[in-house]
């Protein structure tokens, strides 16, 4: 059994946070949880995306904050927990930092990147594995991680079959991918049916990472309002991994002022 890539792989797709460019759509209160499945395993383990008000530098900023976990059985063969968070500028959207961390029967991992905007670099941490670490230049754009690049492609108001090319960041490079809007269907939920739209990112030029080895991603996002990651599917070589929303928490209303 190879689930350990399928795991690592969902973690670090849902785990990366959302934003437009100008608010984080995941606004504080905000909660999602998932039930992640493998192969036969349609319970091998959960995972909670949470978003909170934070400040950074005196500024507002909102972190999200994920978590996961190998659940049943299936933890009594791998046993697997995630925790990762990312911090967003709430005025502009840009990425300020993000750190993720894993544990396993096998291995661990725990790196963290800082982004500076004004030098135009980003300061990637492995703190398990220093000689990993390093400055990162940033190209030129506003990089994204790719959950926030596939969410944003419902802001842009894609129909099926059009296009939109983003930066989006992993580990500690970045790459441009293309993000398609190939159809509208129905995705089956534990509520029930829902109509969405699917997401495929393919990378630009040469494939690397994921995509190098044959990975493909795809998305589905409530065709609504809420724009909900309903379903998150990672295609390895070693089987696919999915990850379904189960519930969703709102976001707190603001108190009113009397």
């Amino acid at each position: 059994m190879n689930l350990p890539r399928c795991l690592l792989a969902l973690f670090f797709l849902v785990a990366a946070a959302r934003a437009d460019e100008k608010v984080a759509l995941l606004q504080p209160g905000e909660a999602l949880t998932y039930r992640v499945g493998w192969g036969l395993f349609g319970h091998a383990g959960e995972m909670t995306i949470a978003a909170q008000s934070e400040s950074s530098m005196g500024r507002p900023a909102i972190r999200i904050v994920t978590t996961s976990a190998t659940r049943g059985l299936v933890r009594l063969m791998y046993s697997f927990d995630g925790d990762a968070w990312t911090l967003f500028d709430s005025a502009n959207g840009n990425l300020l930092s993000a750190s993720a961390s894993t544990r396993s029967s096998k291995e661990s991992t725990h790196a963290s990147i800082d982004f500076n905007y004004e030098k135009r670099e980003a300061n990637y941490v492995d703190h398990l594995k220093p000689s990993r670490s390093t400055l990162v230049p940033l190209p030129e754009g506003k990089p994204l991680d790719l959950m926030t690049a596939l969410i944003q492609t419902r802001i842009w108001g894609l129909q099926p079959g059009q296009s939109r090319d983003v930066l989006v960041l992993f580990d500690d490079e970045f790459y441009a991918l293309r993000i398609t809007a190939v159809k509208e269907e129905s995705v089956s939920t534990p509520q029930g049916k829902r109509k969405a739209v699917l997401l495929v990112p393919s990378m630009i030029g040469r494939p690397k990472g994921m995509f190098r080895r044959g990975g493909e991603v795809r998305v589905w996002v409530s065709a609504d309002d809420e724009h909900l990651p309903l379903r998150f599917e990672v295609k390895l070589k070693v089987g696919t991994g999915y990850a379904v929303l189960t519930d969703y928490r709102a976001a707190a209303e603001p108190s009113s002022k009397k």
